[in-house]
């Protein structure tokens, strides 16, 4: 069991151990000094997540990773590999509880995912073979995530790929990076994409991705909305049909790309729609949001079902086209439970049409600029001025994503604050992270709000 000393011992309000006598985990109101047989650090400074709006966390994945290797390092012994409930219950003593996560939408919040919900994430994601200490390229993550590099992160290794929607050509507007097809071209080639599914409006010529060999979808859905049943249904097939990995893009990359590659793991993977959401947040941070949180809790069990039909009717199949890719899928899914749901009845929505997406500002737009705004290596620009000059022409270079040359540790957006920005969103600042840390390596969280209940 966990120790808990009284407020007060070693100036720590809130300890337990992690590992006995080797590594503890610790809320502290300031920062003490570490002793000759005792190492406190903390990674508030280090590690930060960069918010949109009133979300918080989860750390993305490279973030984990390097967490991960300093305690590594520090400790020089292998991950723990505790299950999730061992892990989480480590953290919970006293009084103390942790603020769930939240989405990147503006206003509200009516949905939220916990610690648990990402530690389950992780613990599946490993098991599926999603993520991987001993192969995680980190360099590469943090190269490409970047929005002048091209916005794109691997949601599944090899098989889904998520990014920013591209444009008609590549420019610079006011800071705001638009990359064409052809910028994507080589470093798709390169890992074996064979698929591009488009969700928005169309922004570019199709016949670009198509003419160099790819396979292009068009399934338009509004932005911030939900996916009807039948978007759902040819996703998949398109999805479970594909010889290579699929590349998918809405606007920003984060709403209905993430909504729809969380139907899939889903029902592929069986993973609940809370630990999916968080996963493919830490992947993509800013994923999933608004009733798109709902929609995918609403979908679970359906689409569970689907899956243990879809697995049941391959495993009877010895022959066909796509024996290679079914054999891939099912490996990772070998030990998954069929249990029968039933499915429920949805009214479907009117059909969308991309023209509604032409005019206006829409939340596709908001987050991407917000990206790019805290990504800027030189000098903040309002938000107004980024939306408002999206039809704006500007000279730029032709971004280059199939080299690793010029990979940059990941920058910080600018601390400097515009009044033309405050007014169109709220204040945005940096939220704090705190994590595992030790003793004789101590770990500090220290308090943000002067109570108990804070690890933010």
């Amino acid at each position: 069991m966990p120790r808990g000393p009284t407020p007060g011992a070693h100036g720590v309000p809130w300890l337990t151990e992690v590992i006995p006598d080797r590594l503890c985990f610790a809320i502290l109101y300031s920062r003490p000094k570490s002793a000759s047989n005792e190492h406190y650090f903390s990674i508030d400074n280090e590690l930060e997540y960069e918010n949109f709006y009133a979300d918080f966390g989860p750390l993305n994945l490279a973030m984990v990773y390097r967490y991960c290797c300093k305690i590594n390092k520090k400790l020089k012994v292998i991950y723990l590999g505790r299950t999730p409930e061992e892990a989480f219950g480590i953290l919970i003593f006293g009084d103390t509880s942790y603020i769930p996560f939240r989405d990147a939408a503006y206003g509200s919040c009516s949905f939220y995912i916990t610690l648990l919900d990402c530690f389950h994430a992780v613990k599946k994601a490993m098991q599926y073979g999603f993520f991987n200490f001993n192969t995680f390229n980190l360099d590469e993550y943090e190269h490409y995530e970047k929005a002048e590099n091209g916005d794109l992160n691997w949601i599944i290794p090899d098989q889904f790929l998520a990014f920013c929607g591209p444009h008609s050509r590549s420019r610079l507007e006011s800071g705001y990076h638009q990359h064409s097809p052809e910028t994507y071209i080589p470093y798709f080639k390169s890992h074996s994409v064979t698929t591009v599914i488009r969700l928005n409006k169309r922004m570019y010529d199709a016949k670009r991705f198509t003419d160099a060999g790819f396979d292009h979808h068009d399934l338009f859905f509004a932005d911030g909305s939900t996916p009807t049943d039948a978007i759902v249904k040819e996703f998949l097939d398109i999805c479970e049909n594909a010889e290579g990995a699929i590349a998918v893009h809405c606007k920003a990359g984060l709403g209905r790309t993430g909504t729809l590659i969380a139907c899939y793991i889903m029902k592929h993977y069986r993973m609940t729609a809370a630990e999916t959401i968080a996963w493919v947040r830490i992947c993509r941070p800013g994923s999933v949001i608004g009733p798109q949180q709902q929609f995918l809790v609403m979908k679970q069990a359906s689409l569970w079902l689907e899956g243990d039909y879809f697995r049941q009717k391959l495993r009877g199949q010895e022959n066909g086209p796509h024996r290679a890719a079914f054999s891939k899928l099912l490996s990772g899914v070998d030990d998954i439970s069929i249990n029968g749901v039933e499915n429920e009845d949805k009214q479907e929505p009117e059909p969308f049409s991309d023209d509604d997406e032409v005019t206006g500002v829409t939340q596709g737009d908001r987050l991407r600029a917000l990206k790019s705004r805290r990504q800027s290596k030189t000098h903040t620009i309002p938000l107004t001025v980024i939306l408002q000059s999206s039809v704006q022409s500007c000279k730029t270079s032709e971004p280059n994503l199939s080299g690793s040359a010029g990979i940059t540790k990941r920058t910080t957006r600018s601390a400097s604050k515009k009044s033309s920005f405050k007014s169109l969103v709220p204040q945005r600042e940096r939220r704090k992270r705190s994590a595992l840390q030790q003793m004789p390596l101590v770990a500090l969280c220290p308090s943000i709000s002067r109570t108990k209940t804070v690890l933010r």
